[in-house]
């Protein structure tokens, strides 16, 4: 085993809690469908966060792989993973009760969810921003992160302010439509990957 392959079966692992924690809370919810009103918004959250999460996957292969493995590299890496883990965790509730509405539990977090999916983004750019800095274009890959970066905090935030159903609906669902645009395309198109991303910081400028 390598060491990248060993860091990255760490991480890989954290990032997968936090997939499967919205996976269980998404399963929970459809168990409980008859004394639970599921509603739109939390699914909308859940999918962006899995998307979002996904994503931050493909960075970390496509930045770290010809990265020499370091303690602190690690703890970077557990810090932005744990913080993804308590942002996919606060999705859903982790307790149903008869009557219950998702929505309430989603105005009660949704604000905590994407503030903490933001953070975990600007902790992974400054782990990666030594990597960009060393690679021969670092003044056009800095340029194409800070625009990504503009672009996600320009969706993010107003969603995860507003109390406007349909601005987090369109905001979000723009999000999405980047994210699964990308992934269509890099799927049809696999030499395309370092090109198409989806909205950064994950994946913008890949080299």
């Amino acid at each position: 085993m390598s060491a990248f392959e060993f860091f990255f079966s760490f991480y890989g692992l954290l990032l997968g809690l936090s997939l499967a924690v919205i996976a269980t809370g998404a399963a929970t919810a459809i168990q409980h469908r008859r004394k639970l009103r599921i509603g739109w918004l939390t699914p909308l959250l859940a999918v962006f966060v899995a998307l979002d999460v996904a994503s931050f996957w493909d960075f970390a292969w496509t930045m770290f792989r010809d990265v020499p493995f370091s303690y602190g590299l690690l703890v970077a890496s557990l810090i932005v993973a744990v913080v993804y883990f308590i942002a996919a965790s606060l999705v859903f509730p982790h307790e149903i009760e008869d009557g219950m509405s998702l929505d309430d539990h989603f105005w009660a977090n949704r604000k905590v969810v994407l503030l903490l999916t933001i953070a975990a983004n600007a902790l992974a750019f400054l782990t990666a921003l030594p990597v960009i800095l060393a690679k021969p274009a670092a003044t056009l890959l800095v340029i194409n992160y800070a625009v990504g970066i503009a672009v996600y905090v320009g969706l993010v935030v107003p969603a995860a302010l507003s109390r406007n159903k349909t601005v987090f609906a369109s905001l979000t669902g723009i999000h999405i439509a980047l994210y699964l645009f990308s992934a269509v395309v890099t799927a049809a198109l696999p030499g395309l990957t370092d090109v198409v991303t989806p909205t950064p910081p994950h994946a913008a400028g890949q080299s």
